[in-house]
């Protein structure tokens, strides 16, 4: 278990800047080994693995032709990659400029991790050279705005599995916005349909049509995987975790949790330490 060390976008050289680009072979100069959590999206091409990151308790391999998609607030982990190739691409969320890239970058359970087909290897490939041109232009170019256009291009032919999605309904983006917000305050699906001013029932069906899941499934899902956070990288016990995620005591944290994992907190974080430890991911 290590502490999460929290990541800022910063941009070198260029101030306005929205997406940066690097080698793996410069996020091996970078990388301690260490748990990250970052507020831009990371998008990596591999050419070549092999390798594996963890991101939020799950183990992905980096293998050749793949590509791997860290959202902002994932807390994630490079591990052996000393023989992975490619690059990365680092990104503000407002960063796409057309409207489906939009709607993909903003879309709930991006997946991390999968493998580009030989068929669409090519286009991938052709788009991220284009953009890795650009985005080493002089900083005194005034065509700052390409490097956006051609991220929009690179994430639409990396084919992401979720590319083929539905627009989402405008209840559920407000419900996600909402439930990020406030998760640690509020726990009842009939709190967010009154604050966003829509029927319960109306609420529910944007979100079963979203992500497959009840409102109220999708927030308890939303304060485990914080719960799991702070247990396994802040090292909170769970009187301290009951408090920061608003429940009124660690019994009752705790009954959630069980219900939530099959675990009580402690023996979860338990599981975590040992599986941290010998380089797995936990569940």
């Amino acid at each position: 278990m290590s502490v999460i060390r929290h990541m800022t976008y910063q941009p070198a050289g260029r101030r306005a800047a929205s997406v940066e680009t690097m080698t793996f072979g410069r996020l091996r100069e970078l990388n301690d080994g260490g748990t990250q959590r970052a507020d831009f999206h990371v998008l990596a091409v591999i050419d070549a693995g092999p390798g594996s990151v963890t991101v939020d308790f799950h183990r992905h391999p980096l293998q050749d032709r793949s590509a791997v998609w860290i959202p902002p607030g994932a807390v994630h982990r490079w591990d052996d990659i000393a023989d992975v190739a490619g690059h990365l691409v680092l990104f503000v969320p407002t960063a796409p400029v057309t409207p489906a890239t939009r709607e993909l970058v903003a879309s709930p359970d991006p997946a991390a991790h999968w493998s580009i087909p030989d068929a669409d290897w090519p286009f991938a490939d052709a788009a991220r050279r284009h953009l890795l041109l650009e985005a080493s232009a002089p900083p005194g170019d005034s065509w700052t705005e390409l490097p956006a256009i051609l991220l929009s291009a690179l994430i639409t032919r990396v084919h992401p599995p979720r590319a083929e999605a539905r627009p989402t309904h405008p209840a559920f983006r407000l419900f996600r916005s909402s439930v990020e917000a406030h998760f640690r305050q509020h726990h009842d699906a009939g709190y967010y349909a009154r604050t966003l001013g829509y029927a319960p029932r109306t609420l529910s069906r944007a979100v079963q049509q979203a992500t497959g899941r009840t409102a109220k499934a999708y927030i308890v899902e939303r304060i485990t995987l914080e719960a799991k956070r702070l247990l396994a990288h802040d090292r909170l016990t769970a009187a301290r975790c009951a408090d920061v995620l608003g429940f009124p005591d660690s019994s009752n944290f705790s009954v959630f949790f069980h219900k939530a994992t099959g675990k009580r907190p402690g023996a979860w974080q338990a599981t975590a330490a040992a599986e941290c430890a010998t380089g797995g991911g936990g569940r």
